[in-house]
């Protein structure tokens, strides 16, 4: 696609196009924000007032807690970094060297689509109460956000009681961010880069909000934290909400693409190995922060955290090394990367031994997943989206109700006892992935139709760097 000069008129007319919706929009929030403003200036509760159903909680002019808000605000800057360099160096190691420009560009324009979406209306939708399936639209281009710095107090979320709702919208941000991004390795070097923008935005509002709402919002169907909830599902940090998510939009889009032309080597192992690092150290702000509370059920989190990640790579390296003879950098990588999505849905219920067991299957399983399960169903998963991040998120989310410790995260699982948990992890399974797979289907054919999915077969020859945004690697 070719666009011509703009004139300087065009320019011009574009720019206070612009300007006047601006300011409309703020024009519109500000008479929201003052409404707001003076109905809590009438109301005035000294303090919060906790109470174990959000929906009675009194959370008006709060003093936020210091150590809390240090710890998630660490926390969103260390899971911003899992996406962008993270993954995008994880990715980008494991594509062609023609694709490596497309595959990291992949990441950084997810980052800064999903943050204006979630600007405009998605963090209302997830995070906000609304009904049991979608939120409302109140913090709807974050209107209504109460920070009287110059008194330290706020309106935080009640999702987050004792930390600006800045904050946690910020934190909240980072997941909404990766977990789109994590889509990508399925798709990757066969995808046109207008189509994946668009495909990602609708996927963002359409699939990620409302499941967000379900297992996380305040009044969302399968939250456990929800009294009136149909399903109790327990995901701590994303098992559920990003892998299984991101993993089954992922095996959608490559079979609706189809399989690649071509392919060949990873183009640089260094790459991966560093993405994963990054990926490894930036789980702890995405599991112990999720815990939004610098306390105990944050530092057991860490823990198993990072056991599970370390018993995951080492399994699948032995596993690789029985299977191929040789254990590789990449498989080591992919392994832990295996372990810090099992791990993720139970890091703030299981104990050290869970998160030993939970290491030992991801290891396993996502090996599996990677290989025997993608040729046996013949799918082109380019970077093993599904095979890591569904059958992981699931392998995680199951093992979840079996090793949950009511005295770590206030949950009784099957190994002390409580069946119906494991019920309900299988339950919210099925649920979540039924949703994805029809919503993402239907998402994927209305591009196809009206721009396309693939590239050509001449540009995916030559390279989608070259031909999409006119730069290689050299």
């Amino acid at each position: 696609m070719r666009f011509s000069k703009p004139s300087r008129a065009g320019l011009l007319g574009l720019a206070l196009g612009i300007a006047c919706v601006l300011f409309l929009s703020m024009s519109a929030i500000n008479g929201s924000y003052a409404q707001g403003a003076a109905a809590i200036s009438a109301q005035a509760p000294p303090a919060c007032v906790g109470n174990p159903d959000p929906k009675l909680a009194v959370l008006e002019n709060c003093a936020p807690n210091s150590g809390d808000t240090a710890l998630m605000l660490t926390s969103m800057a260390l899971v911003l970094m899992m996406t962008i360099p993270g993954l995008g160096l994880f990715y980008g190691g494991m594509v062609r060297k023609k694709n490596v420009g497309d595959t990291v560009m992949t990441s950084f324009a997810i980052t800064c689509l999903i943050s204006i979406l979630w600007l405009i209306c998605t963090y209302s939708l997830a995070f906000r109460s609304g009904t049991p399936l979608i939120g409302g639209f109140d913090r709807a281009f974050l209107q209504g956000i109460v920070s009287d710095i110059s008194k330290g107090i706020g309106n935080p979320n009640p999702l987050a009681p004792t930390i600006p709702e800045t904050v946690y919208l910020c934190f909240q941000l980072t997941f909404a961010i990766i977990t789109p991004a994590l889509i990508a390795g399925a798709f990757a070097e066969r995808m046109k880069f207008s189509a994946m923008l668009w495909f990602i935005g609708l996927w963002a509002i359409l699939v990620y909000s409302p499941i967000a709402h379900w297992v996380w919002g305040p009044d969302g169907f399968l939250a456990a934290g929800n009294p009136d909830a149909w399903v109790k599902v327990l995901d701590f940090a994303g098992g559920t909400v990003v892998h299984v998510n991101s993993g089954v939009a992922g095996l959608m889009a490559c079979l609706l693409l189809g399989k690649r032309k071509d392919t060949g080597p990873n183009h640089n192992m260094v790459l991966t190995f560093i993405g994963a690092s990054l990926l490894w150290v930036g789980w702890f702000g995405f599991n112990a922060g999720s815990a939004v509370s610098a306390g105990m059920q944050a530092g057991m989190a860490m823990t198993v955290t990072h056991m599970a990640t370390a018993t995951a790579a080492f399994t699948w390296m032995l596993v690789e090394w029985m299977m191929r003879g040789k254990p590789t950098v990449v498989g080591i990588c992919t392994g832990a990367v295996a372990g810090l999505v099992a791990i993720t849905p139970a890091s703030g219920f299981v104990g050290p031994v869970g998160s030993l067991c939970i290491g030992i299957a991801a290891g396993s399983f996502c090996y599996w997943g990677c290989t025997g399960l993608k040729h046996m169903l013949g799918y082109d998963d380019a970077l093993d989206a599904f095979g890591v991040h569904a059958v992981g998120g699931a392998v995680g989310a199951l093992l979840t109700g079996v090793f949950a410790v009511e005295q770590y995260g206030g949950t009784a699982g099957l190994i002390e006892g409580n069946p119906v948990q494991l019920l309900n992890q299988i339950e919210g399974l099925v649920i979540v992935f039924v949703y994805d797979a029809v919503v993402s289907l239907i998402i994927l054919k209305v591009v196809d139709i009206f721009i396309g999915l693939r590239v050509s077969e001449e540009v995916e020859r030559e390279g989608l760097d070259l031909a999409l945004h006119g730069e290689t690697v050299h």
